[in-house]
């Protein structure tokens, strides 16, 4: 989408004379308003296709469908700060103090941890340790070790559906023989390029905002935070992303494949 004053300078290249401020005023009127623009991976025609095949698939699944299902994924936690961006509110002269600055270093600690929920609330939750590669074999023993125990302890004898994406290590061919082996079915294929159909990404943005209010000055005292914070996520919270799926998979539906809101 053009700026303003791309605008003005096109106007008058075709004879009209406007300034920015004009052609402001002009989008305004036509309710054009200006905002930041929204962050989402860049989808491939290979992508919409195959969001438009998973969500035709489950297009009829109910909230109480999704309740039966597992979600997953990866996400990184940096030192100072998840999303690098904060407000603070202070009085006059007080920008450069203590309480109104965000600590920054060049090269920050990055913390990766799995995790995984449902509408029964959150599972597992498992800090990647450092100078480990997020290969087959880590994946295996983390679902061996995390995702084994939440199924039991959320549903027990009661069939449930695992949810994760497409990255190698998950669709390495023991790890889908393992899981087979393990009696856990699978949903999907999953779409690439498809976070906005994955409530875990919102709960992960949850997660980290709660985090930054912590402050954490360390690498132990984040990941503390991390472990902390997780555990004392609602379930209704959990219930709440996990009933939005209906929604997303409507709007995906409504636009063709593209993103939606989520």
């Amino acid at each position: 989408m053009l700026m303003s004053t791309e605008l003005a300078q096109e106007w008058q290249q075709a004879g009209v004379s406007a300034s920015a401020r004009t052609v402001r005023r002009r989008l305004l009127e036509d309710g054009l308003v200006s905002r930041r623009a929204a962050k989402k991976p860049l989808l491939s025609k290979k992508n919409i296709k195959d969001r438009l095949i998973f969500c035709r698939k489950y297009s009829e699944w109910t909230a109480e469908d999704w309740g039966k299902v597992i979600f997953s994924d990866e996400a990184p936690f940096r030192l100072f700060g998840a999303s690098g961006k904060r407000l603070v509110r202070g009085r006059k002269g007080e920008r450069y103090h203590q309480s109104c600055v965000m600590p920054t270093v060049k090269h920050p600690d990055t913390i990766h941890v799995w995790g995984c929920f449902s509408s029964k609330g959150v599972g597992s939750l498992t800090i990647l340790p450092k100078n480990t590669a997020m290969n087959k074999e880590w994946y295996q023993n983390t679902l061996q070790q995390q995702l084994l125990p939440t199924i039991q302890q959320q549903f027990g004898e009661e069939q449930c559906i695992f949810q994760h994406d497409g990255a190698p290590c998950h669709k390495a061919k023991v790890i889908t023989k393992w899981l087979g082996d393990q009696n856990v079915e699978i949903l999907g294929p999953w779409p690439g390029n498809s976070p906005d159909l994955n409530p875990i990404e919102n709960l992960w943005s949850i997660l980290k905002r709660r985090v930054d209010k912590q402050k954490p000055t360390n690498s132990d005292k984040l990941q503390e935070v991390i472990m902390k914070e997780w555990v004392a996520i609602s379930q209704d919270l959990a219930q709440k992303l996990i009933e939005s799926m209906p929604s997303r998979i409507a709007e995906v539906l409504k636009k063709k494949g593209q993103h939606c809101k989520y």
